[in-house]
C-alpha cells in the first residue's frame, strides 16, 4: 500500500479521530498484524502534542489460548497491576484508540459459557472506571488488516493480495483514500451534523421500521433524547470522531419501550463468532425470542447477560447507498458493517443522546431513560426497501426512511 496514504490515515486517527491536545497520555490498543502502521499513528499523536503514547498489543490466538487454558477463578479477577493502569487512565482522561484487525473466527471453538460468566465478573469491576471516564476523553475506533481477517473477507485472493485488497476498501470506506482526508472528514461531519439538527427539531416520539423480509417494530423516543453523529465533543470541550468510518446518525431510546420484530441483513461477529441469519421479537421492550440458523446459543446468551441486554441501546439511520455498502464488501466486523446500512445495539445506551446529560450523574440518565447494560452491541438490519416512520408527539407521521435511504 502506498506510503503517503498510510501516513494520511495515520494523521487522520490522531488529529480527526482522536484530536489529540498538547500534554496528553494516548493508549493505543493494536494487534499484531500492521506494527509499521500503528508506529506511525503513534508518530502522528506525537507531532500532535501527545506527551506519552503507550500501545498495548494483542494476539488472538495468545487470548484463545488464555480463555482455554485459565480458570474461571482466574480470568474473572482484575490483577492489581490492570487496576493501576485503569486507574492512570481514568486519572489523566487518556485518549484511546482501537485499532481493530481481528480475525472473525478466531475465537471460534472457546468455551462461550466460561466467557460470558468472565465478562458478568469483570464487568462491576471495570464499571468504575469507566463511569469516571465517559464523555470526559476522546476515543476513536478504526481498523487495519490483518491477514486472517482478510482471507475471510477476499478467500480467493493469496494472503498478500487479500491484505492490499483490504487496505484499499479500508480506506475507501473510511475517506481515507484522498489526498486530504482531514478536509473530507470536515465535510462529512458537517453533513451528519445537519441531518442530526433536522431530526431533532421534528419532536419525534416513536419510529416505525419495515422491510419486506418480514421487520416490522415499532421503538418509543426518550422524550428528552437527541440524534447525534459524526463528531461528539466531551465535557471538557474536546472535539473527537469516536468511529472511522462513521455514516450514522443515531440516538438512544427509551429503554424498555419496543414491540414487534426486526431481521438482521448481515452477519454478527460477536466474542470471536459468526451469528448469522438471526431475529430478535421484543415485546414490552425487551426480548422474548430469539432465533438465528447460526450461533443461535451464542445469541440467546448474549441478549441475556443482564437485564439491559435484552433491550436496545441505540438506533442508528444509515442510507443502504453508503459508500460502505457501495464497497459491495461483507467485512464481518461491525465497525465497517454497521456503516453499511442501518442498525439497532443492545445493551448500554448513550448518556449524550439525553439533552442536557452534562447536568446529570449517570444514574439520573438511566432513570430518565438511557439503557443500562455491560454490553453493547451493534447488528445491522437495513435493507433496501426498509421504510421508517417518525412519529411526532402530536401523532403526525413523518417518512424519514424510504426505500432504504433518507427521504429528506
Amino acid at each position: 500500500m502506498d506510503k503517503k496514504l498510510l501516513q494520511n490515515y495515520a494523521k487522520l486517527l490522531a488529529v480527526t479521530g482522536l484530536n489529540v491536545q498538547k500534554g496528553q497520555t494516548v493508549f493505543i490498543a493494536a494487534a499484531l498484524d500492521q506494527p509499521q502502521f500503528v508506529t506511525m499513528v503513534v508518530e502522528e499523536c506525537y507531532k500532535a502534542g501527545a506527551s506519552e503514547v503507550y500501545v498495548e498489543w494483542s494476539h488472538q490466538p495468545v487470548e484463545k489460548l488464555s480463555s482455554n487454558y485459565r480458570s474461571l477463578e482466574s480470568l474473572s479477577k482484575m490483577s492489581p497491576w490492570v487496576k493501576a493502569k485503569w486507574e492512570y487512565k481514568a486519572k489523566n482522561y487518556a485518549c484511546r484508540l482501537w485499532i481493530e484487525s481481528e480475525d472473525p473466527d478466531g475465537m471460534s471453538g472457546v468455551d462461550q459459557e466460561k466467557m460470558s460468566k468472565v465478562r458478568q465478573a469483570l464487568y462491576p469491576q471495570v464499571k468504575p472506571f469507566r463511569l469516571a471516564m465517559e464523555n470526559k476523553h476522546q476515543w476513536c475506533i478504526a481498523a487495519v488488516p490483518g491477514e486472517d481477517w482478510a482471507k475471510k473477507v477476499f478467500p480467493t485472493l493469496t494472503k498478500e493480495a487479500a491484505v492490499e485488497k483490504m487496505w484499499e476498501v479500508i480506506l475507501k470506506a473510511s475517506r481515507a483514500d484522498g489526498e486530504d482526508p482531514v478536509a473530507a472528514w470536515k465535510k462529512h461531519n458537517e453533513d451528519l451534523l445537519s441531518r442530526s439538527q433536522y431530526l431533532n427539531g421534528l419532536g419525534l416520539k416513536y419510529l416505525e421500521y419495515k422491510s419486506e423480509n418480514g421487520t416490522d417494530l415499532t421503538v418509543e423516543l426518550l422524550e428528552d433524547g437527541v440524534f447525534c453523529g459524526g463528531r461528539e465533543k466531551t465535557l471538557q470541550g474536546g472535539i473527537f470522531n469516536p468511529n472511522i468510518p462513521t455514516e450514522e446518525v443515531f440516538t438512544s431510546p427509551k429503554a424498555g419501550a419496543a414491540e414487534g420484530i426486526v431481521y438482521s441483513s448481515k452477519p454478527l461477529s460477536y466474542m470471536g463468532e459468526l451469528i448469522e441469519n438471526f431475529s430478535l421479537r421484543f415485546e414490552n421492550g425487551k426480548v422474548v425470542e430469539a432465533k438465528a440458523e447460526k450461533g443461535e446459543a451464542l445469541l440467546k446468551k448474549m441478549v441475556s447477560m443482564d437485564d439491559g441486554a435484552g433491550k436496545l441501546g441505540e438506533c442508528a439511520l444509515i442510507p443502504f447507498d453508503s459508500p460502505i455498502n457501495q464497497t459491495g464488501v461483507l467485512f464481518y466486523n461491525t465497525l465497517f458493517d454497521e456503516n453499511a446500512s442501518c442498525h439497532f445495539a443492545v445493551g448500554h445506551g448513550f448518556n449524550e443522546c439525553l439533552k442536557g446529560y452534562e447536568n446529570y450523574t449517570d444514574e439520573e440518565c438511566k432513570a430518565r431513560g438511557i439503557n443500562d447494560s455491560m454490553i453493547h452491541v451493534d447488528f445491522m438490519i437495513g435493507t433496501r426497501d426498509m421504510s421508517i416512520i417518525g412519529v411526532t408527539k402530536e401523532g403526525k407521521r413523518i417518512q424519514i426512511f424510504k426505500n432504504g435511504t433518507w427521504a429528506f
